[in-house]
């Protein structure tokens, strides 16, 4: 996902319907046409003005000290790592390996769901809910707000939501605990056992 400067946004991996009933058609057509187009066109602005820039990668990016360059990079890496997380609906299955790291971290698959899905529903406002891989190779859940990135503190992201309210409003409205539990089902679990490593 090593993007460079003008950036231009990638197509989804998959056909706009093909999360539903998860995902509606409707919300992935704005989603990814709008809002990730808005980051990727307003990311290139802030980039023109900023020269010094332009040789940098996007992971670089997030941890910029200038925050139309750090919010708009956010959003496009993690719409980007966002899409590729997902599937059509109840294809995937978690593989050994993975499946052994969340037992070890978290003491079952289930305990990991449950507080993944706190992690997502207790962040206020809009942001994120993240699995990732510490500096000690353990398996760990965060959440950050806006378009921030925990690659930024030194962890490598396996698995991300979105609970930003254009993420699930049209079809959820206000119930983001419904999202986040239906959004099991769109889980690419192969993706996050690559990005296991």
């Amino acid at each position: 996902m090593s993007k460079s400067y003008p950036y231009s946004l990638d197509s989804l991996p998959y056909a706009y319907d093909a999360l539903e009933p998860v995902i509606d058609k409707e919300t992935m057509e704005i989603h990814h046409d709008k809002h990730h187009q808005a980051y990727t066109d307003n990311l290139n602005k802030a980039m023109e003005a900023n020269a010094e820039l332009q040789s940098k990668s996007l992971e670089e990016l997030l941890g910029s000290n200038l925050p139309a360059v750090k919010n708009n990079a956010g959003g496009v890496w993690n719409h980007d790592f966002f899409w590729a997380s997902m599937t059509t609906p109840d294809t995937g299955h978690i593989g050994e390996a993975l499946m052994g790291e969340l037992e070890k971290a978290f003491g079952s698959v289930e305990e990991f769901m449950a507080k993944f899905e706190a992690a997502a529903l207790g962040r206020f406002g809009s942001g994120w809910a993240w699995l990732v891989k510490n500096k000690t190779g353990s398996l760990e859940i965060l959440s950050t707000a806006n378009q921030d990135n925990p690659m930024v503190d030194g962890v490598t992201p396996l698995l991300a939501i979105d609970v930003w309210e254009h993420a699930y409003y049209l079809k959820y409205k206000n119930k983001r605990a419904d999202y986040v539990k239906a959004w099991w089902g769109v889980v690419n679990w192969d993706k996050v056992e690559e990005r296991l490593g």
